[in-house]
């Protein structure tokens, strides 16, 4: 007999430290795949960590031989910054690697005669702005609008939305009449910011890098200018929301992808708020001319009202309450 199981891929980052923390509680029986090995405070919550690549199709093979996976939480990915100087690399991890997963989500699917759930975080980063005209001056950005993304990660990303309808909606019907096996549900998140974890190096991580920089008294150098702009979310949100999502009935839910969003500051928000909180920080601005324009294809608000009507969506924490009540306090103890 296999063990029934939920899978995590990609948890070594940000969202999956929080959703595993987040399920322990739940008391799941949690099987989780990384390229590096959890800290062993999180791996003691973990039934089983596997070590390698989601490339790997006979490590994806054994969780199939093993455990009996109704629900897969697929973070696993190559991020937006990255994925610009390495786009084979990245289109490899983001989307071969999420076939893969899809592949191993449908045959579960047939093993156990059920559908699997699988939850795939998306990104803002599927909408390619055209000008910095259109993006100050539209209102907020649907689903289906500007659906033009500038980078690699963002190409990768909106392919793998539709990979996910296919198998959720589609696979192999017309060649052989198999019933498709995978629930596939995907949300396109903003920056998240987390106080729990380093900032990563991502696009968005210039929000996060202040608090941190300030908090451990070095100086930071912005790489965006003080007037960008776009949706940010605190990282307890995020990770109610895929939960959430996953609680959903398939009835309620109207689209396979849904945008979130919180609050959406400029960087000189942001730094005022860090300043407020940190009066000798030393944080100034150094725009970094690529990723300046990452950040400027991306939409400056999303319109999430689907999430909110289709399974009730609906953030904690606001720009303040997230600055003043859960990133600020919690970062200033880390650092004690």
């Amino acid at each position: 007999m296999r063990t029934p199981a939920v899978l995590i891929t990609g948890a070594n980052g940000e969202i999956g430290h929080a959703l595993i923390e987040r399920l322990a509680v739940a008391d799941a029986a949690i099987v989780t795949i990384d390229v590096t090995p959890l800290d062993p405070a999180l791996a003691r919550h973990v039934r089983r960590e596997l070590t390698g690549s989601i490339l790997d199709r006979g490590l994806l093979e054994r969780v199939l031989a093993e455990f009996e996976v109704d629900r897969i939480y697929h973070l696993a990915a190559l991020l937006s910054t990255r994925s610009e100087f390495t786009p084979l690399t990245a289109h490899d991890v983001n989307v071969a690697g999420t076939l893969n997963l899809l592949e191993l989500a449908q045959h579960e699917g047939e093993s156990h005669g059920r559908p699997v759930a699988f939850l795939y975080p998306s990104s803002i980063a599927v909408y390619g702005m055209p000008d910095a005209e259109t993006k100050a001056g539209i209102p907020p950005v649907r689903e289906e609008d500007y659906n033009q993304p500038r980078t690699m990660y963002g190409c990768n990303k909106l392919y793998c939305e539709h990979l996910g309808r296919y198998y959720g909606r589609h696979y192999k019907q017309l060649a052989s009449g198999v019933e498709p096996r995978v629930d596939f549900r995907s949300v396109r998140f903003p920056g998240l910011i987390s106080a729990m974890t380093l900032p990563s190096g991502g696009t968005s991580d210039y929000a996060p890098e202040m608090i941190h920089a300030a908090a451990t008294g070095k100086p930071y150098a912005c790489f965006v200018r003080p007037n960008t702009k776009i949706p940010f979310m605190a990282m307890p949100d995020a990770v109610d929301a895929l939960l959430a999502l996953a609680a959903a009935h398939p009835e309620a839910l109207t689209r396979y992808a849904y945008n979130l969003s919180a609050f959406s500051p400029t960087a000189e928000e942001v730094r005022d708020a860090v300043l407020k909180a940190f009066p000798d920080a030393d944080i100034w601005y150094s725009a970094d001319a690529k990723r300046q324009a990452i950040v400027d294809s991306w939409p400056a608000e999303v319109d999430d009202s689907a999430a909110r009507q289709d399974w009730g969506f609906s953030p904690k924490f606001d720009f303040t309450t997230a600055f003043d009540d859960y990133l600020i306090p919690t970062i200033k103890e880390r650092y004690r």
